[in-house]
């Protein structure tokens, strides 16, 4: 399922991790050939994928998210 990207944390290894509106998170390397997200790499880059859309696999299986469930929903 399609979500929109929030807002950007970095996890404990200081990999990026993109926050969706769903309240999920999913993490967005740049790793060629594997992963190819070279935008991750610049606040620049990041700040402009704000907006933009990624799919949440854990949406898809219909996971609720912390904050999903702390709002009852």
């Amino acid at each position: 399922m399609k979500r929109r990207i929030i807002g950007f944390h970095q996890d404990e290894e200081q990999h990026w991790v993109a926050e969706l509106e769903c309240g999920h998170a999913q993490h967005v390397r740049h790793r060629p050939p594997w992963f190819v997200r070279p935008w991750t790499t610049t606040p620049e880059g990041r700040a402009g994928m704000l907006g933009q859309t990624l799919d949440c696999r854990l949406c898809d299986v219909e996971q609720p998210s912390s904050k999903t469930r702390s709002r009852g929903l």
